[in-house]
């Protein structure tokens, strides 16, 4: 390329601008930190580099902070792209690689902290939630580097690293992800940055990680529920009910707010709406503005085809009278559905709300096993509304609309944040909790 070419396409800078604003909005990015970059034919038939310029807002990108390189040689927009160029260069230069991203992941970088002398090797971090540990895989690399940001050692490691895995933690610093698309990139980043989460709260209840770890390793089907289906790259435009404009406005609606809340990383979740002979259905029920996610009309009796999330929303429809179903993957729920009270051996069967709210709301909020079958699930949710799948996520149901299912993932975050917060501070929860949820 004989010079700069920082003015990005219509489509290709709103997706750049979208996934910005959403990793600022999830807070796995500060004001400037982070890039972007993918891979793409060019207008002239040669590979091209684009990528995000350095120091560049990525909640607040300008079509002028896209920056046009040439895949195979240095040219003069390097001086303005990222400080980390060379090493996206090298991550997509990876099979079947065609974008990458590079995010400050709070949650997984405090989960990975440790104050041994270095340098020396980090152990992996081992994953205890659903979502990564078939996302990400059983464990995810962590390298220390004296200089953790464009280093000859960095720009060599991280992409070697990603040669074998979907994601990888520098130490201290945040983490980098490839993917086929920036979405998928930026899925593998969100789930990284729950699966910090989901153990950095285990730690603040007092539950032991490592033992919960060995359990996993001795035993991965019956501590993990069905795991969530493959990432689909294609299809997020599809919406086949675009005609029906309030219950659209509802799906996206809800798609906003679960993932705005954190009730369950980027593109993950799944909620539905009952019809007559067939359901709406969201497989990404976790959907940023400006981003969005397939919007699909399926029948309601069970096929072949059918994945085990899809499976249960039928099976859910099939035995009750429910009108809305909604699955999210809720980080202090995770957590909260290992607490074992001071004394006790085995995870409580039940989250009771000490808080004002939740203790309206819900008497108690079931616990259910990691390999519950559909019936007794579909049981919990006649009598509760909204159950805790250990090792599963947060299922929940309504009566009539999106908006009203919603609301139970939603209250169930709130009660298990208090819930925390309070065992952390050192109180006794059995004292807090109402006298008649030990007779429920």
């Amino acid at each position: 390329m004989s010079g700069p070419k920082w003015q990005a396409a219509d489509d290709l800078f709103r997706e750049f601008q979208a996934l910005g604003r959403a990793s600022l909005a999830s807070d796995i990015q500060d004001s400037h930190s982070g890039n972007m970059a993918v891979r793409r034919t060019g207008a002239d038939g040669r590979d091209e580099i684009v990528i995000t310029a350095t120091g560049s807002q990525k909640g607040d990108l300008e079509p002028s902070q896209i920056c046009f390189l040439s895949a195979t040689e240095t040219d003069y927009g390097y001086y303005k792209a990222s400080s980390e160029t060379d090493i996206h260069a090298r991550i997509l230069a990876l099979p079947g690689v065609r974008a990458s991203m590079h995010a400050h992941l709070k949650d997984l970088v405090l989960a990975t902290l440790d104050d041994a002398p270095k340098p020396e090797k980090p152990p992996d971090f081992v994953p205890v939630d659903p979502l990564a540990r078939r996302i990400l895989g059983p464990a995810i690399p962590v390298d220390w580097f004296a200089v953790p940001s464009g280093s000859p050692e960095l720009t060599r490691t991280i992409p070697e690293r990603l040669a074998g895995h979907p994601l990888t933690v520098i130490f201290g610093h945040g983490a980098m992800a490839k993917g086929r698309s920036l979405r998928e990139a930026f899925y593998r980043l969100s789930v990284g940055n729950y699966a910090g989460a989901v153990v950095r709260n285990l730690q603040r209840i007092r539950v032991d990680v490592e033992a919960i770890r060995r359990a996993m390793a001795a035993d991965p089907a019956g501590t993990l529920a069905a795991p969530p289906p493959d990432y689909e790259i294609e299809g997020d435009d599809r919406s086949d009910f675009r005609e029906e404009e309030e219950i659209l406005r509802e799906f996206v609606k809800a798609g906003h707010r679960i993932f705005e809340s954190r009730l369950s990383p980027f593109h993950t979740g799944s909620m539905s709406v009952r019809g007559v002979a067939s359901m709406l259905y969201a497989p990404k029920a976790s959907m940023p503005r400006d981003v969005g996610g397939p919007l699909l009309s399926v029948p309601l009796a069970a096929g072949p085809g059918d994945d085990a999330e899809i499976s249960l929303h039928k099976a859910i429809y099939a035995a009750s009278d429910f009108q809305s179903v909604m699955h999210c993957h809720v980080a202090e729920a995770e957590a909260s559905a290992y607490f074992a009270y001071p004394g006790e051996t085995t995870p409580a069967d039940r989250i009771i709300p000490i808080d004002a709210e939740g203790s309206f709301l819900y008497l108690v909020i079931p616990v259910l096993p990691p390999r519950v079958t559909a019936a007794a699930l579909i049981r919990a949710l006649h009598d509760y509304k909204v159950a805790v799948v250990r090792g599963g996520g947060v299922w929940a149901v309504g009566a009539q609309s999106l908006s009203e299912v919603l609301h139970h993932p939603s209250s169930v975050r709130e009660v298990c944040h208090y819930r925390i917060g309070a065992v952390e501070r050192g109180l006794d929860l059995r004292r807090m909790e109402p006298a008649k949820a030990k007779r429920w």
